[in-house]
């Protein structure tokens, strides 16, 4: 332990915590705690209690799942996946087990991110212990320091996401990871998108890491098609499939192999680009940035970016994420060749330097893409978005070919289209072309949204909205008010396309009756890459089906952390009976008779709740459903400054919270003591009770409270090897 560090801060466990984590880190693999290759199959309630702390526990199976993310093989994570769920969720305390359990899983991510700082470990580690022990209002404490939202124990939410990405596209989490941070933000339903094709390695580890955390999961392959001279994107997803390895067969039918094949092709089409634009970036943006800013960066190797991309797609997000991290140290570098002279400087030269700081820390990755990686900024690069005739035979199909061509490999699909930069008119067309077999719009996009391309969304969803409830005269009204608009756009192709409206105006009936029993539903997206601050993170809830604690800070809402977007989503709240028959026949038909009373009707049964969703969903100025993940704040991106801060002591502030739990302890009893020995010495007249009488009564209120632990933690039924005290919470005995 650091010597700077009082010695009535902090516990014994706290370090050995920090030392298990470390230990991990290091990746040494000669260390003791390297070598449970045995713990997978263990329970948290059999041998591992009697060896070690649950803390201990959870935080060796929190942190070998993190490493393994990394360095890891699938089975290597998906093992570590299965470990943390029976530690968490089997071993969790108190009233709030599921509660609990995302909070130390966080509380765990956070000590690991911190291993170069080892008082901001303690701080977490002493955090992870205290959380632990299941207290509610610890718990409410720490969902709220990690923007989390409290969510129902019965963990019967409507939580989802239906656009996010992972490693294997343009995310920054393996599909594990995903999932487990989906898990902790309380997400229950989440749509995967992966572009033009999916490996079976990377279907079968997000499918399994689904399966073993419990989140439905749907994953959905997104492509390119041509309509009106541009490509609009398809997402499809394969449905009917009752495990991983029923779909893995479906992904190695020929047909199935040969779209995989030629989706490669449209991802490596679109990848030239990415490739081209660094070239460019090298041979021409380079030398702006040196020039404008003082600095000096060499050229950025290929191969050096292609080993930062991974296993994933290369994208403009790892471009620019690459460059950034490429650029940070010249201008690390030239800050601190500012600072140097910053102090002896005039006025007029601070001004300057000032100026040309808060410049260098706006550099980000989103800022490289939009001034030097932007098709609009490489003119003499072929742009992948716009057709060419060389594009892949994959891109040139319209919406109709190509939903006809994926019909044809399977029965049962789902097909979204993604409402980016497509307008009311060009909806109208594509369902109309379609024949009603797009059942799905992705009505909704978190990141646009932020981006504050919406306005159009309205319109679609009053389409939407008429095409489900079949209403052939708002049909109608939504068509000739699109028709009106296009007479007054500057479309090159405006007289094509009122004659195409009008033709579908003209065959209503029809077009209404490509959707008779079936719904055209709503897709709600974050589209997250777990990579900007600048974004918003994944999932979102409906507010209603959340606990009422979580209500109440959601209408507290101040600030860019969390929003209500602007949808509406309809949820009707359901108790279901289940009955449970005795294994006596003499007590089911005393049920059974009982039950003809109505006020007994359900006796025998059990209760669960849930909610049920309704397809209904409207764009509203006040909507219902909250985003679960947060925004960074509107601080410099790079944190550089001209004059250091003045550095911090070495060690914390006294706080109660942070003092060694014995002392901690020691004071909660003397607190409590002291007024009772007092009591007892003023108002009893016997000796015996007026010196005696405090101890008497700790003693027996003590011995009560270790007898109803020991008790009800199955002491009697639970292994004898196994100490009386270790059934014993000794903050909860002196609180």
């Amino acid at each position: 332990m650091d010597k700077s560090i009082p010695i009535f801060l902090f516990d014994k466990r706290d370090q050995e915590l920090i030392t298990i984590v470390n230990e991990v880190i290091s990746k040494d693999k000669s260390l003791k705690y390297a070598k449970k290759i045995f713990y997978n199959y263990f329970h948290p309630h059999g041998i591992k209690e009697m060896a070690e702390s649950k803390g201990l526990r959870i935080a060796y199976a929190v942190v070998s799942l993190i490493e393994s993310m990394e360095l890891g093989k699938v089975d290597d994570r998906l093992n570590a996946l299965r470990l943390l769920r029976d530690e968490v969720l089997n071993a969790a305390d108190g009233p709030m087990p599921v509660n609990t359990a995302r909070v130390l899983l966080q509380i765990m991510k956070e000590i690991v991110r911190s291993k170069d700082d080892y008082l901001k470990q303690l701080k977490l580690a002493h955090d992870f212990r205290m959380s632990a022990a299941g207290n509610p209002r610890v718990i409410r404490k720490q969902l709220k320091k990690y923007n989390l939202l409290e969510m129902p124990e019965e963990w019967n939410q409507v939580s989802f996401d239906d656009h996010v990405h992972d490693a294997n596209t343009k995310g920054r989490k393996t599909s594990s990871h995903l999932i487990m941070d989906a898990w902790i933000k309380g997400i229950r339903r989440l749509r995967v998108i992966y572009y033009n094709y999916i490996q079976p390695s990377v279907a079968s580890e997000i499918m399994e890491a689904a399966e073993i955390m419990d989140i439905t999961l749907r994953i959905g392959i997104e492509f390119s098609t041509k309509f009106r001279n541009k490509y609009i994107q398809l997402i499809w997803v394969p449905r009917g499939f009752f495990d991983s390895q029923a779909f893995l067969c479906f992904l190695a039918e020929h047909h199935v192999s040969n779209l995989m094949a030629e989706g490669k092709k449209v991802s490596e089409y679109q990848q030239q680009y990415i490739l081209s634009a660094l070239l460019e970036f090298n041979e021409r943006h380079i030398y702006t940035l040196n020039e404008v800013y003082g600095i000096n960066i060499l050229p950025l190797s290929k191969n050096e970016f292609l080993s930062f991309v991974g296993t994933g797609q290369a994208s403009l997000v790892h471009l620019g994420e690459f460059i950034h991290t490429k650029i940070l140290p010249s201008i690390k570098a030239k800050v601190d060749s500012l600072k140097e002279n910053y102090a002896n400087a005039s006025s007029e030269q601070r001004k300057e330097m000032e100026k040309l700081v808060k410049e260098i820390n706006a550099i980000d990755s989103h800022t490289i893409i939009e001034d030097y990686l932007k098709p609009d900024k490489n003119p003499d690069i072929n742009d992948p978005g716009v057709p060419h005739d060389n594009a892949p035979e994959l891109m040139n199909l319209s919406p109709c070919e190509f939903i006809h061509r994926i019909v044809s490999l399977h029965s049962s699909n789902r097909l979204t289209l993604n409402l980016s930069n497509l307008y009311a008119e060009d909806v109208i067309e594509i369902l109309y072309d379609c024949v009603g077999l797009i059942d799905r719009l992705e009505i909704f996009n978190l990141k646009d949204y932020h981006s504050g391309k919406t306005d159009h969304i309205f319109d679609i969803n009053r389409l939407q909205c008429a095409i489900n409830e079949e209403n052939v005269i708002a049909l109608r009204r939504v068509i000739q008010s699109v028709i009106e608009k296009v007479e007054q756009s500057e479309y090159s192709d405006k007289i094509n396309r009122i004659e195409k409206l009008r033709d579908i105006l003209h065959d209503i009936v029809t077009f209404k009756a490509m959707y008779k029993g079936n719904v055209l539903e709503s897709r709600i997206a974050s589209d997250s890459t777990g990579r900007s601050h600048h974004m918003y993170g994944m999932g979102f809830a409906v507010i209603e089906t959340l606990p009422l604690p979580a209500q109440k800070e959601i209408n507290k809402l101040s600030g860019p952390s969390r929003i209500v977007i602007p949808v509406k989503k309809s949820t009707y709240f359901r108790i279901t009976y289940n009955p449970n028959p005795s294994k006596s026949e003499f007590i089911n038909r005393i049920c059974k008779l009982v039950c003809y009373f109505p006020i007994f009707k359900f006796v025998g049964h059990s209760k669960s709740y849930d909610w049920i969703e309704s397809y209904s969903t409207r764009m509203e100025t006040r909507g219902n459903i909250v985003t679960l993940g947060g925004i960074g704040i509107d601080e410099p991106e790079n944190n550089l400054t001209l004059v250091d801060s003045i550095q911090e002591k070495k060690y914390p502030k006294i706080s109660w919270k942070y003092l060694n739990t014995w002392i901690k302890n020691i004071i909660k009893i003397l607190c409590g003591f002291i007024p009772a020995f007092t009591t007892f010495a003023l108002t009893k007249d016997w000796w015996v009770l007026a010196y005696f009488g405090a101890f008497i009564w700790f003693g027996i209120t003590g011995l009560r409270n270790i007898l109803q632990s020991v008790l009800g933690g199955g002491g009697i039924r639970r292994s004898p090897l196994l100490g009386w005290n270790d059934y014993v919470s000794w903050e909860r005995f002196t609180d």
